[in-house]
């Protein structure tokens, strides 16, 4: 398994994985139709949005695809991406405060379970604290991403963006004294 920043040639894959990672409604259970899976569709927004920030997005391969662009595993190298992970640009109102919104995350259905989202998300979060990012915040199940240090982001003075996320709404403070204000997304989210 190797984990490296995502580029051109991963696109399509990258688009692939994400589409059979959330092929069922979180809420339902329910199948989507192909086109009908919007986390596929915000990661190829976020990546035409301001805030992309490309060392940000990062794939797991399988095997010795080095170069990318086999989601199923079934190229002549034996590899395929099987996870992906971005954080985008956000910001801290009402001040405009520079930080990072982790997500979506995706692993292949077929590997989920082996740890490559755990590896991601350490990746993510060291690639951004050398990057000197202040603060992660994210959508998500606290019983996941507690492991990665990631608390309600209340406690440290951040609000989300919804009150009705509170409960799922997280941040992990990298660097610096904590900050405070109202969590705004890229963009993109606010197109789902």
């Amino acid at each position: 398994m190797i984990v490296r920043r995502e580029r051109p040639a991963d696109h399509a894959a990258v688009g692939s994985l994400h589409m059979a990672a959330f092929a069922r409604d979180p809420a339902t259970g329910a199948v989507r139709a192909a086109d009908d899976v919007p986390e596929a569709r915000l990661v190829e927004q976020l990546r035409n949005d301001p805030g992309f920030l490309p060392h940000l997005s990062l794939v797991a391969v399988d095997g010795g695809d080095v170069d990318g662009g086999d989601v199923d595993g079934g190229g002549v190298d034996g590899g395929g991406v099987a996870g992906h992970v971005i954080a985008t640009r956000g910001w801290l109102e009402p001040f405009g405060t520079a930080v990072l919104g982790l997500g979506p995350l995706a692993v292949r259905p077929d590997r989920q379970g082996h740890g490559i989202g755990t590896v991601l998300v350490h990746a993510l979060v060291a690639v951004a604290e050398a990057a000197g990012e202040r603060l992660v915040a994210l959508l998500g199940s606290p019983d996941y991403y507690r492991r990665f240090g990631f608390v309600p982001a209340d406690i440290f003075g951040v609000s989300a963006p919804d009150p009705r996320w509170a409960r799922h709404f997280q941040a992990r403070l990298l660097d610096g004294p904590a900050l405070q204000g109202t969590f705004r997304y890229a963009d993109p989210f606010t197109r789902l």
